[in-house]
């Protein structure tokens, strides 16, 4: 078992342990339902592997019941913890001020079973919302001018798919909503910033099809995020290519004769390939600087030595936190904000939140979007 499970197992256990403690605690339950609950729990903890393991044995459909059930009740877990977490901690405020004071405040103190039944109502009414949030697929237009874009090429548009996840849970209802709001922008250029797939890629046939039916006129482009290295490259870079994009590993290429498009390999290459990747700068160098240059890099971390060589960095990979309060822990390691941002020497980076979902079915204050990108002459 490697240090990633371990330290899996001990936070995501921890949590249910948590969970198990505060039914427990509220409900002083017989000794029947606590062990229930307990078997449920564990079967829980383990939901994410028993996924792998009922994949790897063909029973797709079993495990498609398993990822939703076990990603269901992980966005709820979390959803109740960090609620719970809220009613802990005025709890605690309210007996330190009593402490302090040397006052009664008893009747300010929910009782334990209230300061169970808040996190739990609020978890399952934020968790219905979420998926059904997770569903209602938009376009987030981004303008941007140049002056390295010839007057005469009018409005160049481009269409930016980032951290879809296609696998057991985002299949075909959900990818053929993203399809129509890709084909609803009438795209000149398409572009993956990572993450088209998930772990979980096995028996995916029709879904390359889809998406290689959407052919803008200036072609489809895409780069490795890391989850095409945990589902396995070589499987993952044939449906890319099926899917119709050109996949660009630290190379550029010339767009329409317009603009230029670079991308990068996401780091999870290198750690896997045990190989350098390409030097990010060196591949920017090669391009031509008189023409708009976009950078496609999953991450959403930009290289200081590389600003003033690109006009525009794509990015996706952080959601968005995706379910809130995540996105303050994923801003701890990826301290950039959703959107638009200018960097020195000319650059800016957009940051998508995501097409699809990772894990949980389920977004909250966190939309997913399709980015449309309208590129036009101007200072």
């Amino acid at each position: 078992m490697n240090l990633f499970l371990i330290t899996f197992f001990l936070i995501y256990g921890g949590a249910h342990l948590y969970f198990f403690i505060k039914v427990k605690g509220a409900l002083s339950p017989g000794l029947t339902l606590p062990l229930l609950l307990a078997l449920f729990l564990l079967v829980m903890v383990v939901s994410p592997v028993l996924v792998r393991v009922l994949e790897r044995e063909g029973l797709e459909a079993s495990a498609r019941v398993v990822a939703y059930a076990g990603y269901l009740w992980m966005g709820f877990l979390f959803l109740f913890l960090s609620a719970s977490l809220v009613v802990d901690l005025y709890r605690g405020l309210v007996h330190a001020s009593a402490f302090i004071s040397r006052r009664d405040l008893s009747s300010f103190i929910p009782s334990s079973r209230l300061a169970l039944a808040i996190p739990i109502s609020y978890g399952i009414l934020t968790a219905v919302y979420g998926y059904l949030e997770a569903s209602n697929i938009k376009a987030e237009r981004l303008v941007v001018k140049s002056p390295k874009i010839p007057k005469e090429a009018g409005i160049l548009t481009i269409v930016e798919v980032s951290d879809v996840h296609l696998g057991l849970i985002v299949r075909k209802e959900r990818l053929e909503r993203i399809i129509g709001v890709i084909r609803d922008a009438s795209p000149d250029v398409m572009v993956s910033t990572g993450d088209l797939v998930d772990g979980q890629i096995n028996r995916m046939e029709g879904l390359a099809e889809l998406l290689e039916e959407v052919r803008p006129r200036f072609g489809k482009y895409a780069v490795i995020g890391n989850h095409e290295v945990y589902a396995g490259l070589g499987q993952t870079l044939a449906f890319t290519q099926r899917a119709g994009f050109r996949l660009l590993r630290g190379e550029s290429i010339l767009v329409g004769g317009l603009i230029n498009i670079v991308g990068i390999d996401d780091p999870a290459v290198e750690r896997i390939s045990r190989k350098p990747l390409v030097s990010e700068r060196e591949v920017l160098e090669g391009a031509d600087h008189k023409r708009f240059t976009i950078l496609l890099k999953h991450r959403p971390s930009v290289d200081v030595d590389s600003t003033g060589l690109f006009d525009l960095q794509l990015s996706g990979h952080v959601h968005g936190g995706q379910i809130f309060p995540f996105n303050l822990l994923t801003h701890l390691f990826f301290p950039v904000k959703m959107g638009y941002s200018l960097y020195p020497h000319g650059s800016a980076l957009y940051v998508s939140r995501g097409t699809g979902t990772w894990g949980p079915p389920i977004r909250f204050l966190a939309p997913p979007e399709v980015t449309v990108i309208e590129l036009s002459h101007g200072e």
